[in-house]
């Protein structure tokens, strides 16, 4: 892992109970910012109503530190909206915001109209799967933008158990955008989940940044805010596990393309190919990174070795 990295994962990773609720609130009233929470949803009527009404309960009426929430549905068939609003989420389709532009179909469409429809100077992403939710994962990747003026965006980090196995979810995570981006982008090799959907920004860097229309949008916002403010503008939070309904291996296979293809379109750039690969394990202080080598020596065509032809002329 790079020196730089190192430095950052102790300066910029921190622990949902680093900043409790009481001093998230002081620092909102000091700075004046407002908070808006967008829950992007596609046929999510099982989980998406919890998600509203805890968020509502814990973070707006306990205390006043979410100002609005807002369920963008992007052509649900089933009762996402009536549940969402029933909770109390304002909903938006996503055909109805900016309608001059045809929509098309992508997490990375809603999220960038989304911020026509939201007022907050720090927006917060959750996604609308999510099981067993915890307010920790709004209050968690919202409090460095209201303590730290020098952070623009927080990723969530967690576990994600797979099948009963702690820590084996996030696949498309291990085994297509840590590669990514440890050899092409080191400096963001120490964030957990890379492609994590539960991070928050400034509204400021937001508006600046493009967003790929698919499930290119983590990584290609991670990769893009590099360039723009820096390594340090960026941080991560451990608020600590993370439930949701997985994907079967096609859909996937997919996900990997578009994150493939968002990477292509940034590598056009030029940078760094770097052949090590950082992983994490939970241990007994937190996330603990570990770092390996990868293969990319080749040996070329046994034809070409001197012993081998040696050989064949005999």
């Amino acid at each position: 892992m790079l020196k730089e990295t190192e430095r950052w994962l102790s300066n910029r990773s921190w622990s949902v109970t680093d900043r409790p609720l009481h001093r998230l609130m002081s620092a909102k009233r000091a700075t004046g910012s407002s908070v808006s929470v967008v829950l992007p949803a596609l046929n999510e009527e099982e989980t998406v109503g919890e998600i509203v009404a805890i968020i509502r309960h814990d973070l707006m009426q306990q205390v006043p530190l979410v100002d609005e929430i807002v369920v963008v549905d992007s052509g649900s068939t089933d009762h996402t909206s009536q549940v969402a609003a029933a909770a109390g989420a304002r909903v938006v389709h996503r055909d109805e915001i900016l309608p001059r532009i045809p929509t098309v179909p992508g997490k990375g469409e809603v999220l960038w109209r989304s911020l026509l429809v939201t007022s907050g100077d720090i927006v917060c992403f959750i996604d609308a799967d999510l099981k067993e939710f915890s307010s920790d994962f709004v209050s968690g990747i919202v409090g460095p933008l209201l303590t730290e003026p020098d952070v623009d965006l927080v990723k969530a980090m967690y576990d994600r158990p797979l099948g009963g196995a702690a820590g084996q979810g996030g696949r498309v995570t291990e085994l297509m955008a840590r590669p990514l981006l440890n050899m092409h982008w080191p400096q963001l090799a120490g964030f957990v989940q890379p492609l994590g959907g539960e991070y928050a920004a400034r509204r400021s860097l937001l508006e600046q940044l493009p967003f790929p229309v698919g499930y290119g949008i983590e990584l290609g916002m991670l990769v893009d805010a590099l360039h723009l403010v820096g390594l340090d503008a960026l941080a991560q939070v451990d608020v600590g596990v993370r439930k949701h309904r997985h994907q079967d291996g096609q859909a996937l296979g997919r996900m990997s393309a578009a994150i493939y293809r968002t990477a292509q379109l940034r590598l056009a750039r030029g940078h760094l190919i770097r052949p090590a690969l950082t992983q994490f394990e939970r241990g007994g202080d937190g996330f603990e990174p570990r770092t390996y080598s990868v293969d990319t020596e080749e040996r070329p065509p046994m034809v070409e070795i001197a012993e081998y032809q040696k050989r064949r002329a005999a």
